[in-house]
C-alpha cells in the first residue's frame, strides 16, 4: 500500500519488541539436532516440531486482553479440529498436538511466547495480533522458516513465504466495506468518511484501504487514531460529528465498537458505522449498546458467519456446541477452524509428498488453490504476495440468529478491490 511504508515503519519501530528479539533470538538455536531432517529410504522426512509420533503446532492467542473473546473461540475451534483430525488417524500416522500460549495482547509476552515455542513446533496455526506477527516477521522469514497462519489481516504481512494471511487483508476488506456504504447506505461522492482506527499495522492497513477507495470515489477521509487501551469513544464521536462525516469505518476491537455505536446513538449521531472483522463480538448484544448495534452497525468479514446456512457451518455449530456447551458461538470459531483446516490440509499434502519438514509443509500450502471450509470464500494460497481472497461478506448484528450475525451481502469483491494491489 502507499501507506505500507508507514506500516513497515510501525512494525520495525516496535522498540520493546525489537529489544526482546535481540535478547532472545539466540535461544531458538536449539541444542538438539532436529534441524537435520530424519529420513530413510521410503520414510517420511521430518525435522523440528515432530517428536516420537507427535506433530506439535503452536497457538499464540489472546485469552486475557483486548481480543480475549476472539482468542478463546479461535483456540477452542482449533482444539476441536485437532481432536477430530486425530480421531481420523492423524497425519502420516502422527497425532497432532496444539500447544497454546496466552500473550494477553501484550507485545513483550507475544515475543517471549513466540521465542519459547518457535524451536519446539512445526508451525503456528494461530498468532493473534498484526503488530506482534510483524515484529517477529524478519525472524520467521530468516532463521525459523516455520509456517504461520495468523489471525491478523494486515497487508504488511503479504509477501512473506511463511506468514500466510487467510482471507482478504484489512485494506481490501475496508475497500469492500466502503463500497457497501456507497451502494447501500447513501454515502456518495463529495461526502466525508470518518475512520477510527488502532495505531499500528492493523489500523494503518485498514486506513490504506479507506484512503484508496476515497480517492477513487471522491470522498474525504477524516481520521481518528486511537490506542487499543482507549475504550471510551466519546471524544472521537464528538470530533466526527463536528466534522460532518456521513459514515464511519471502525478498525478497532469489540469494546471500541460498543462505545462508538452506543455514544453515537445516545448523541443523535445517526450515521452508518461499519467495522472490520475484528470489531465485533456477539456478547456486545447483551450490553446497553445492543439495540444501537443491531440498528446501525455492520461488519465486513472474510467469510460467512458461524450461523451460515451451509452444511459445513451447521456441522461445525453442532460439533462445537457438543464440545463446549457453555460457550457462545461467534466468528472467532470460523477463523480458528479455517486456519486449522488450512494447516491440516497442508500437513496432509506434505504427507503425500513424504516431507513433513517445515519446508515441505510450506511448499504443500502453495499447492492449495481453492480451499473451501464451508464458509463461502474459497482460499487460494498459491501466491504469497497476494491475499488468499479479495472477497468480503457484509454482516449485521442480530441477537436472534446463531452467532449474533446475519448476512446482508453475500461474499463478493468490489470493482475497486479487484483492481487494487497492495504494495509490500
Amino acid at each position: 500500500m502507499s501507506t505500507m511504508n508507514t506500516a513497515r515503519t510501525t512494525r520495525v519501530a516496535a522498540g520493546a519488541v525489537a529489544a526482546l528479539l535481540l535478547l532472545s533470538g539466540c535461544s531458538s538455536k536449539a541444542k538438539d539436532d532436529d534441524n537435520k531432517s530424519d529420513t530413510a529410504a521410503g520414510e517420511v522426512k521430518t525435522d523440528k516440531g515432530i517428536s516420537g509420533k507427535t506433530i506439535a503446532l503452536g497457538a499464540l492467542t489472546d485469552m486475557t486482553g483486548v481480543y480475549a473473546t476472539l482468542g478463546k473461540s479461535v483456540t477452542q475451534a482449533q482444539q476441536l479440529y485437532v481432536k477430530q483430525l486425530n480421531a481420523e488417524g492423524g497425519v502420516c500416522g502422527y497425532k497432532v498436538e496444539l500447544t497454546v500460549r496466552d500473550h494477553g495482547y501484550d507485545p513483550q509476552k507475544a515475543v517471549s511466547t513466540y521465542t519459547e515455542l518457535a524451536p519446539k513446533v512445526l508451525g503456528f496455526a494461530q498468532f493473534i495480533g498484526s503488530p506482534f506477527v510483524a515484529a517477529v516477521e524478519q525472524r520467521i522469514d530468516g532463521q525459523d522458516k516455520a509456517l504461520v497462519l495468523p489471525q491478523a489481516w494486515s497487508s504488511a504481512l503479504l509477501g512473506s513465504p511463511y506468514i500466510r494471511v487467510i482471507g482478504s487483508t484489512y485494506d481490501i476488506e475496508t475497500i469492500n466495506a466502503v463500497d457497501f456504504l456507497m451502494k447501500e447506505k447513501g454515502l456518495k461522492k463529495g461526502d466525508k468518511l470518518g475512520h477510527v482506527y488502532f495505531e499500528g499495522d492493523y489500523g494503518e492497513s485498514a486506513l490504506a484501504g479507506s484512503k484508496h477507495i476515497a480517492k477513487e470515489a471522491g470522498l474525504t477521509v477524516v481520521e481518528q487514531k486511537i490506542k487499543p487501551t482507549d475504550n471510551d469513544m466519546t471524544a472521537q464521536v464528538a470530533a466526527l460529528k463536528k466534522a460532518g462525516v456521513k459514515a464511519v469505518v471502525l478498525s478497532a476491537g469489540p469494546r471500541q465498537a460498543a462505545s462508538l455505536v452506543g455514544v453515537a446513538a445516545a448523541g443523535g449521531f445517526d450515521v452508518p458505522i461499519i467495522g472490520n472483522n475484528s470489531a465485533f463480538a456477539p456478547q456486545l448484544l447483551a450490553t446497553q449498546a445492543g439495540p444501537a448495534l443491531e440498528k446501525n452497525y455492520w461488519v465486513a468479514s472474510p467469510s460467512l458467519p458461524i450461523g451460515a446456512d451451509t452444511p459445513g457451518a451447521k456441522k461445525l455449530v453442532a460439533d462445537y456446541k457438543k464440545a463446549y456447551p457453555k460457550d457462545s458461538l461467534d466468528n472467532g470459531v470460523v477463523a480458528g477452524w479455517t486456519a486449522a483446516s488450512a494447516f491440516g490440509e497442508a500437513l496432509k499434502k506434505a504427507c503425500e509428498s513424504k516431507d513433513l519438514t517445515r519446508e515441505g509443509v510450506d511448499k504443500a500450502l502453495l499447492t492449495l488453490n481453492a480451499l473451501d471450509t464451508g464458509f463461502g470464500t474459497p482460499q487460494d494460497f498459491t501466491d504469497p504476495k497476494a491475499s488468499s481472497s479479495k472477497e468480503s461478506v457484509i454482516l449485521q448484528p442480530d441477537k436472534s440468529v446463531t452467532g449474533g450475525m446475519k448476512v446482508v451481502q453475500d461474499p463478493a469483491a468490489s470493482t475497486v478491490a479487484e483492481a487494487y494491489t497492495p504494495t509490500a
